[in-house]
């Protein structure tokens, strides 16, 4: 057990925060600790699963610069023989809160007995938590990493599950969810991509529970999701109370690696001129489609910086570890690195993207639509061009390009390829097009708002201080 302890009592109390594995998870549950702490003076307690022996040098690096009031406790790896190796990462996920359960029965009965816990947050994956936690007097909620959108589809799956008999990605019509734009079967999480699978089952024991929850925060905002969030809130007596209380992005980033470098090439770079293309800290793309990205980028003519990642056959490959495996660079084009160097900057595995996307020099970003890095660009302006791997993140770019309209959309050849002249054509299009100026002026002002829903009298700031007085009462 890997411990970081400061256990400091405040007279707000204490409240118990417990991520599911992958950094997709730790940085919005730990974002949201630092908001409860330094708003609202709660000291917290992280209790953070692994899949691995030892914490990964991103998790470390991210976890390093929290402040004494928010702990650490990384509870013993489960054991590798009881995680296979050929599922989906929610299945890992599961089993690994599963096979934790012990381990965070005695945390929570240690942290009870020594501090006035008032809440405990746990993610969608954490559900079983919510039983352990009213048995020690601590009221449960969920925070819900992804949209609002996706929340109301989660809640709608067992309703389409009594039926709708055949797959859903072969629906001929599309689902309307109250308040949403409408989205075809092929665009749903990809939990429910498979109805015999595992990870269809374990989403769907998850949903049955989400109800135990005292409520469910969001880290989205009213006015980038006014109807669906309506409709959560309104439509249906028997859901938890739901509040968006986002958009909650990274605001430090510990002791990561120097980005110093990829700064200063920006900084000499005109204003809105270069397009960030990233997939996250887990997204991987096909060797096939790696080489075709490579080209459309080099024949836009447009100035680009770009976190390339060794190809994987999975589009997640680096969803645990947010490392490359091999040297990156070694999968592109021959002569690739010295052609585009005038004009573009590669840098291997990992860039500082919370300063890049707010350096002046930022034109537009190529992303995996994750939702954490989607509230990152929408807080600072940022037009995107979306391109889903896995997870919700069809959902996010069916409602960023077709619902709010902030986002282009690069269409897939054969077999899901996206060919180069087709992400020529788009990035083009983003960073000097007609339609690129219209995406880019409407997330200014989603940018705007954003601000507005998180300043002191805003509305995300209001819903959050209601439950806050809730835990203090």
């Amino acid at each position: 057990m890997v411990e970081q302890e400061h256990t400091t009592h405040t007279q707000e109390g204490h409240v118990i925060i417990v991520p599911s594995p992958g950094m997709g998870h730790l940085i919005p549950l730990t974002e949201f600790a630092k908001l409860l702490h330094s708003t609202h003076n709660f000291s917290i307690s992280l209790l953070l699963l692994t899949t691995t022996s030892v914490p990964t040098s991103a998790q470390s690096a991210y976890l390093s610069g929290l402040p004494s009031a928010i702990s650490y406790t990384f509870l013993p790896p489960v054991d590798p023989s009881l995680l296979p190796d050929d599922v989906a990462h929610e299945v890992t996920i599961n089993l690994t809160h599963v096979h934790s359960a012990n381990h965070l029965r005695d945390s929570i009965a240690r942290l009870t007995r020594d501090t006035r816990v008032v809440a405990l947050v746990t993610d969608l994956f954490g559900t079983l938590l919510f039983d352990v936690a009213r048995e020690f007097g601590v009221l449960p909620y969920l925070y819900f990493t992804s949209t609002a959108m996706c929340l109301s589809l989660l809640f709608h799956l067992p309703l389409l599950d009594e039926t709708v008999s055949c797959e859903y990605r072969d629906m001929v019509d599309p689902v309307v969810l109250p308040g949403c734009v409408p989205l075809y079967g092929k665009d749903f999480v990809d939990t429910a991509k498979d109805r015999k699978d595992e990870a269809y089952k374990v989403i769907m024991d998850q949903i049955k529970r989400y109800k135990l929850a005292e409520g469910i925060f969001v880290n989205t905002f009213m006015d980038l999701e006014p109807g669906a969030l309506h409709a959560l809130q309104h439509n249906n007596p028997d859901q938890p109370p739901v509040y968006p209380i986002g958009p909650i992005i990274q605001s430090g980033l510990g002791d990561g690696p120097d980005g110093s470098d990829i700064l200063r090439w920006l900084d000499r770079q005109q204003p809105e001129s270069v397009l960030f293309v990233s997939f996250g800290s887990g997204g991987t793309l096909s060797y096939e489609q790696l080489i075709e990205l490579a080209i459309g980028l080099e024949k836009s003519g447009q100035r680009f910086l770009w976190v390339v990642r060794s190809p994987s056959n999975s589009s997640f490959g680096s969803f645990f570890s947010a490392k490359s495996q091999d040297d990156p660079f070694g999968f592109l084009p021959d002569g690739y690195v010295d052609r585009i160097a005038d004009r573009g900057l590669l840098v291997p595995s990992w860039a500082p993207q919370i300063e890049v996307l707010g350096h002046r020099s930022t034109g537009g970003f190529l992303s995996h639509c994750g939702w954490n890095s989607t509230l990152e660009s929408i807080v600072n302006g940022v037009p995107l061009i979306a391109w889903p791997l896995y997870a919700e993140q069809r959902m996010n770019a069916v409602m960023l390009n077709e619902g709010v309209k902030v986002a282009l959309r690069p269409k897939g050849a054969e077999g899901n390829l996206v060919e180069a002249e087709e992400i020529a054509k788009v990035v083009r299009e983003l960073m000097e097009g007609e339609e690129g100026k219209r995406v880019h002026q409407r997330m200014k002002e989603l940018s705007e708002y954003a601000k507005m829903s998180r300043s002191e009298d805003g509305v995300s700031t209001k819903l959050l201080n209601q439950v806050v007085h809730k835990w203090q009462s």
